[in-house]
């Protein structure tokens, strides 16, 4: 019989696979975060427009990521279970299913301005992301094909190459960015359209060397032979488990996509001030989704080895580090809201101090469901663990859009409390589905 783990050994062994997690999540999200940057210093409009193509497309991309994110618990799983063929199987078909998704993906892509004006949106804006999404779509399959590469390797714990391969594209990002956004070093003076193609460029690298370095380390797999051949049952395997989580993701990104939406009524400086809040509050929760992976990965390995006491155990010190990060975030978005806000706007740029006044207050709004981000993070990332995906589904999607929209909407428009009102009502929808999945877990995970 195993011994079981003690609490530091839980917090040492999610530590070792979670801080790369973690840091491949803020250096994938920092490519983001430099495309508002270069766009804002670069001008507003491309800000707010950036904001709306780039809603578009990562609804559409973060839909498709549930059969990748599927991926990952399922090869844990596998591999704790010395199922070798299976982790081959599921990571091929992960891969199938991506590249069908991303064919689907391409007309609301190609079209995204007749849907952004049909929501409400400035024409203006709407005509500039429809040439950042139309770019942007060409990233689609490499993206989510590389997605599933990275979550079969996080799921055999082999994160430090995935975030070796993130950082070198965060760099390539910067400079591509830096020479098609600006018209540097000779290059066209693209603007936005040179943010989408270098958005391009880094999705076809991490695709080109995560796959060279999987058929390089692990040969044992032979990930790539014969690829073209189908695998109906692992292929509907992936697909039952994905569809959920692509739909729970859709649920929470979505709302956050509405609340873009909204504050897109009100006008072109409230936009673009809530870009930027909603970038530096999503920045703070690339830790939490790292950690939340690692935590996938080890409940996974948990339901492998059928281990309840150790998930259980490993369940306990994965909250505590997410809430111990938590606090030191509300104290910095609280203590350094305006100058967090201000590094996102030209010194010379006269709107600045109106920008950086409302970003700083909807920061502080961030704050607040800081706590409650982070625990519906953890407590799916739990449950994905164990392979329990549709109730989780229809929890985030009663907390989102039956509570959380309608509060966003009722308190920002009717109740007069604009761009603030919206941000609570985000804090509501979280802090629902941060009780009712916590929940989920604490009475379902101890039935492994």
């Amino acid at each position: 019989m195993t011994t079981p783990m003690s609490h530091m050994q839980h917090l040492r062994a999610l530590l070792t696979l979670g801080l790369p997690m973690i840091g491949s999540q803020v250096a994938q999200f920092a490519i983001v975060m430099t495309d508002t940057v270069m766009l804002g210093w670069y001008d507003l409009d491309a800000l707010g427009a950036q904001v709306l193509g780039g809603g578009v497309f990562f609804i559409l991309f973060i839909l498709g990521a549930g059969f990748a994110f599927a991926v990952m618990p399922m090869v844990a799983r596998a591999e704790s279970a010395g199922d070798r063929p299976q982790v081959r199987r599921i990571t091929r078909m992960g891969m199938w299913v991506s590249v069908i998704y991303g064919l689907v993906t391409i007309p609301p892509l190609f079209w995204a301005e007749a849907v952004l004006i049909t929501l409400g949106q400035d024409p203006e804006l709407a005509a500039i992301a429809q040439e950042y999404t139309r770019l942007m779509g060409l990233s689609i399959f490499p993206a989510l094909v590389a997605l599933v590469l990275r979550n079969y390797l996080a799921g055999l714990e082999r994160t430090q190459v995935v975030l070796a391969i993130t950082l070198l594209s965060v760099l390539l990002n910067a400079v591509v960015n830096y020479a098609l956004i600006f018209g540097n070093w000779g290059a066209p003076e693209l603007g936005i359209r040179g943010a989408a193609l270098a958005s391009v460029a880094v999705h076809v690298l991490t695709l080109l060397l995560t796959a060279g370095y999987v058929a390089r380390a692990l040969p044992e797999h032979a990930m790539f032979e014969r690829l073209w051949r189908r695998d109906a049952d692992a292929m509907a395997q992936v697909f039952r488990l994905g569809w959920p989580i692509g739909l729970t993701n859709l649920a929470e990104v979505g709302l956050f996509n509405a609340s873009q939406i909204m504050l897109g009524w009100l006008g072109k400086l409230p936009l673009a001030a809530h870009g930027i809040a909603l970038n530096i509050s999503a920045l703070a929760f690339m830790f939490h989704l790292g950690l939340s992976g690692a935590a996938t990965v080890r409940a996974g390995r948990a339901l492998g080895r059928n281990d309840p006491v150790g998930l259980r155990h490993g369940a306990q010190v994965a909250i505590c580090v997410s809430l111990a990060f938590t606090a030191l975030t509300i104290f910095v978005f609280l203590t350094f809201g305006d100058v967090l806000v201000g590094s996102f706007i030209a010194p010379d740029d006269p709107q600045r101090d109106a920008v950086i006044a409302l970003g700083a207050v909807f920061l502080a709004a961030a704050a607040v469901f800081q706590l409650a981000d982070a625990c519906q993070a953890m407590a799916l990332g739990l449950l994905r663990g164990i392979q329990d995906t549709r109730v989780p589904m229809v929890i985030a999607a009663i907390s989102y859009w039956a509570i959380g929209a309608p509060v966003s909407y009722l308190l920002g428009f009717p109740l007069g409390w604009e761009g603030v009102g919206v941000w609570i009502g985000l804090a509501v929808g979280l802090g629902v589905a941060a009780v009712l999945l916590m929940h989920r877990f604490w009475t379902r995970g101890v039935r492994i």
